[in-house]
């Protein structure tokens, strides 16, 4: 008890010097955080966005990486953060452009641009994200399956997508 009273009057004092804030600062009001930033744009006219970005492949020879996904998502957002960071576009920005396609929500039933999905072979969206790499012929270079496979992009490191992009790029030489 004799312990409590010390360390309050130590507190006490020291508050009174400035040195000690004797209430936590609390965390800043909502208006004051970043709002989180928007990838997947719900009002873009995306099919000019996708053939603006397959017709920049061609004329420059980069790879076009098309993201169907959502910023509702946390998949999408975590690849949407990687593919525009600088350790993407420092790597890979010379032979990748990176195209981010709102899709809505496709697995309960409230997708949208699905028609842009299905120029790629996939039928049916079973989550979010899809990334699709197309060549500057206009050809899909990744598989169906592996352009689904990003549903769990955001337990991939960093590390490990821009591995990913490593390969592709290897194979593309």
């Amino acid at each position: 008890m004799r312990r409590l009273r010390i360390a309050a009057a130590l507190l006490a004092a020291l508050s009174l010097l400035g040195a000690v804030d004797p209430v936590p600062a609390a965390d800043p009001p909502a208006a004051q955080k970043p709002a989180p930033r928007k990838f997947y744009i719900e009002t873009a006219d995306d099919k000019a966005l996708l053939d603006a970005a397959l017709a920049d492949a061609k004329t420059t020879g980069k790879l076009a990486v098309i993201v169907f996904g959502g910023d509702w998502c946390h998949d999408s957002q975590g690849l949407a953060k990687v593919l525009t960071s600088d350790a993407f576009t420092n790597e890979f920005g010379a032979r990748f452009s990176v195209t981010f396609i709102d899709v809505g929500i496709p697995q309960a039933g409230q997708g949208r641009n699905l028609d842009l999905v299905r120029r790629f072979g996939l039928k049916k969206m079973k989550g979010t994200p899809a990334l699709f790499v197309i060549s500057p012929k206009g050809k899909r270079i990744n598989s169906k399956k592996d352009a689904e496979s990003w549903r769990n992009a955001d337990s991939r490191s960093v590390d490990e997508v821009l591995g990913w992009f490593r390969k592709l790029a290897e194979k593309q030489r």
